[in-house]
Formats: C-alpha cells, sequence, structure tokens
C-alpha cells in the first residue's frame, strides 16, 4: 500500500539534503502515518484507517469521522473513505425520505 493518509490524501515529498558544504542529495519526507480505529456514530460501528497525525487532529477539531468526510472534497478520500462517505450519506438521507 502506498504512503499515502486516506484522509487528506498527504503523501511522500521529496527534497534535498544539503550539507555544511551544500553538496545536495536527494531525499525522501515521509508523513508521519497512523493505523487509528475510529468510530462512526451514524453508521454504529468502527473503521480501520491509515492517516495522518495532522488527519487525526482535523477529524477530532471538525467533530468526529463523519463531519469529517461529509464535508471532506471527494479527490483527496481514498476508495474505501469515499465508500464510507457514501454509506453515511445514504444512512443520513434515509431517515428525511
Amino acid at each position: 500500500m502506498s504512503r499515502r493518509c486516506e484522509l487528506t490524501g498527504k503523501g511522500v515529498q521529496s527534497g534535498n539534503n544539503v550539507s555544511h558544504a551544500n553538496n545536495k542529495t536527494r531525499r525522501r519526507f515521509l508523513p508521519n502515518l497512523c493505523n487509528v480505529t475510529l468510530q462512526s456514530e451514524t453508521l454504529q460501528r468502527s473503521v480501520r484507517l491509515k492517516i495522518s497525525a495532522h488527519a487525526l487532529r482535523s477529524v477530532e477539531h471538525r467533530g468526529g469521522l463523519d463531519a469529517f468526510l461529509l464535508k471532506a472534497r471527494d479527490e483527496e478520500l481514498s476508495s474505501k473513505a469515499l465508500e464510507l462517505k457514501r454509506q453515511l450519506k445514504k444512512a443520513v438521507e434515509a431517515p428525511a425520505v
């Protein structure tokens, strides 16, 4: 699996190591990914995701996984998170109809 956050799309960046003599060699900046289990209140189940530490803080700030997914753009989400978002929308709209 790629080193990419499933919620924000944050991935590997590249840059240079710069020595004291100003020699430059290529390097990779890896995102701080964590395997976490988040609770979906609407679906009443837990979901395992591989997300960055920054995304975990954003989920907490927005009020949980459900609120984060409903507000997130589809381009940033992984296929697993997109499927979860579709299920959430379906569950939210079902009682209204």
